[in-house]
């Protein structure tokens, strides 16, 4: 027993199990602000633009019974299929998987950023003359003054200023 609850303990301690802990306690957090997003922002501008419906109460009772709200078909214990709530839940699916796609773009976008960067190569090379350390961009050693490319003196001459004595 002492050994499964010890295993059990390392288990819920690992990193991955915290972590998937903390993103249903921030997803059932979100839920709510997504709820409160499409009933409370969305669906009153569209409900009203369709003639002040409320979504929440577009339902069908099976019986053939009129009531005047799902609150009272409900109450009556009508059977009833609310597909204004139906509704109103699509709409929430739908909000929450854009902001999910949204989050996981911009974590590929962040991760291929990474693996993007070009590692740097070398920054220095060594002058086959005097064997110092220089610059990888240097046709020139600054040690021995020796021209470390082929034809780097000829351009180097006609890229100086001539003097006139």
């Amino acid at each position: 027993m002492r050994g499964f609850i010890r295993e059990f303990k390392e288990f819920a301690m690992k990193g991955s199990v915290i972590d998937l802990a903390v993103g249903i306690i921030i997803g059932a957090a979100f839920s709510g602000i997504v709820q409160s997003l499409v009933n409370d922002i969305i669906m009153p501008p569209i409900g009203y633009l369709l003639g002040n419906v409320d979504f929440s109460d577009l339902f069908i009772v099976l019986s053939g019974e009129d009531y005047d709200s799902l609150a009272a078909a409900q109450e009556a214990g009508a059977a009833t299929i609310n597909y204004g709530l139906f509704i109103n839940s699509v709409i929430n699916f739908l909000i929450v998987a854009l902001a999910i796609f949204i989050v996981i773009k911009q974590i590929n976008r962040l991760r291929r950023t990474e693996k993007e960067v070009p590692e740097e190569g070398p920054v220095v090379k060594q002058c086959p003359f005097c064997f110092v350390d220089i610059p990888i961009q240097a046709v020139r050693c600054p040690e021995c003054t020796s021209y470390l490319e082929e034809g780097a003196r000829a351009a180097a001459e006609a890229a100086a200023p001539t003097n006139p004595l």
